[in-house]
């Protein structure tokens, strides 16, 4: 039951990470890598609020300020293989940069449930 509520949860999440990093390249012209460091930033606070409230029992494994250490460790580990993914997608294979950030968006969504339930919150 939880890894639908995760896709409600992750699904918000991803929609304002690929959502704000279409405003930002799109409309404001930044480039996809600062972009791409922005809205996955915003996204993670987006899915660890999300996630416990409607997913994980937050304080359940461990104290707050480690579980919120633990989301942003992971979620750093995530951001480097999302920003190797948008590199080789948009700079060497030519994909656009908003279906790029789809595919890596795609590609690290299990991991970032994965791993948070694993180690961070059960």
């Amino acid at each position: 039951m939880k890894i639908f509520r995760y896709f409600f949860v992750g699904g918000t999440a991803a929609t304002s990470d690929i959502g704000l990093f279409s405003l930002l390249t799109l409309i404001f012209q930044v480039h996809w890598f600062v972009a791409s460091i922005v809205a996955f930033v915003t996204a993670t606070f987006v899915n660890y609020f999300l996630s416990i409230r409607f997913v994980f029992k937050s304080g359940g494994k461990h104290k707050k300020h480690h579980e919120i250490l633990g989301v942003f460790l992971i979620s750093g580990i995530s951001l480097f293989f999302n920003q190797i993914i948008l590199f080789f997608t948009i700079e060497k294979f030519h994909i656009m940069p908003l279906a790029s950030k789809c595919i890596a968006t795609a590609i690290l969504f299990f991991w970032n449930y994965l791993t948070r339930k694993k180690f961070i919150f059960e």
